[in-house]
């Protein structure tokens, strides 16, 4: 042995003939992939820890989705607050808007400060003002004329702005009807009041009121109500500017239709005034005005069986004596 083969021998680690070095068996990557993927952590021993999977799901990865953290309540607040407000007015624009009274001349039936439900629903199906029902009307032509202004504060116009309050820029009038298309409606001396001749028993009329005024200015009338028209008075009698005092105007006192608002049903505030708001009884006596057709044929009747039994009469006499041929 010489010294060649010594110094290979000591490089190689063994005796004996030289053998072909092993090639050294390719190790895989780390599976980085894995851990991104999975939610580990990359460093020393992850290829490890990732390529085994079920140590993966019992330390929480996998591809299970994290739990979304729930929103706080003032971040949501914004959003209530603005579904509330939209509903709000689409209630006030198609159901229901709150009113509030500023006179006493529906006295007793509303008092000043009342704050009543007017239903807006109705009218957009056709329905149209009835006898007895009390309405709140838009000003027809200069019925508010010179009366004060209101001026509420930054929190009622936020409130009428979505129908909480009524809006200080709308002159809005509230009064009963008391006669519609058709209808002829009448005061002579202080009463009663008259609708198509019939006298009205009025128990809402303001205790001490008479049912009609004996004055000069328009408490003595005879009118019939055109089509599209309405003839409202107030139930303190003697302290409203209704129709009456307004048959100089352009509707010669009459509230068109198109006008109303809809009908007061309840009296909401306060609460120790709560109440609905019907329609008298006195309303439902027939006082409906009779047609012209409706006229005509009752008078047609009659003349038409007088001249039946006449013909009957004159063709048995003829029979009588025998035929003209």
């Amino acid at each position: 042995m010489d010294v060649g083969d010594l110094a290979v021998g000591a490089r190689s680690g063994h005796e004996g003939p030289e053998d072909k070095p092993e090639r050294p068996e390719k190790t895989a990557p780390p599976a980085t992939e894995d851990v991104v993927l999975s939610g580990g952590v990359s460093g020393s021993g992850a290829g490890a820890g990732a390529g085994d999977g079920d140590d993966g799901d019992e330390q929480g990865g996998g591809d299970t989705p994290k739990p979304k953290k729930q929103r706080s309540f003032w971040k949501e607040l914004p959003l209530l607050i603005g579904i509330a407000l939209v509903l709000a007015l689409l209630i006030k624009t198609f159901l229901v808007q709150a009113f509030s009274i500023p006179s006493d001349s529906m006295q007793n039936t509303l008092q000043q400060g009342d704050r009543v439900l007017v239903d807006k629903l109705t009218p957009w199906f056709g329905s149209e003002p009835e006898r007895g029902e009390v309405v709140v009307f838009h000003d027809p032509d200069g019925w508010l004329a010179g009366e004060p202004a209101p001026n509420p504060n930054a929190v009622q116009t936020a409130l009428s702005w979505i129908g909480l309050m009524p809006s200080a820029d709308e002159k809005d009038l509230i009064k009963r009807v008391v006669a519609v298309a058709g209808d002829t409606v009448e005061c002579k001396g202080t009463g009663p009041l008259r609708v198509n001749g019939k006298e009205l028993d009025e128990p809402y009329v303001y205790p001490g009121n008479t049912p009609c005024s004996n004055d000069d200015s328009g408490g003595q009338f005879k009118k019939t109500v055109p089509p599209g028209k309405i003839w409202v008075m107030g139930d303190h009698r003697q302290n409203s500017l209704d129709s009456r005092y307004h048959q100089q105007d352009d509707n010669d006192g009459f509230v068109p239709v198109d006008n109303v608002v809809g009908r007061a049903i309840v009296v909401a505030w306060p609460p120790t005034r709560w109440s609905t708001l019907p329609v008298p009884e006195t309303f439902d006596q027939g006082l409906s005005a009779a047609a012209p057709g409706a006229l005509g044929l009752a008078g047609a009747v009659p003349l038409v069986l007088w001249r039946r039994r006449r013909i009957t009469a004159e063709n048995t006499g003829v029979s009588g004596r025998g035929t003209a041929r």
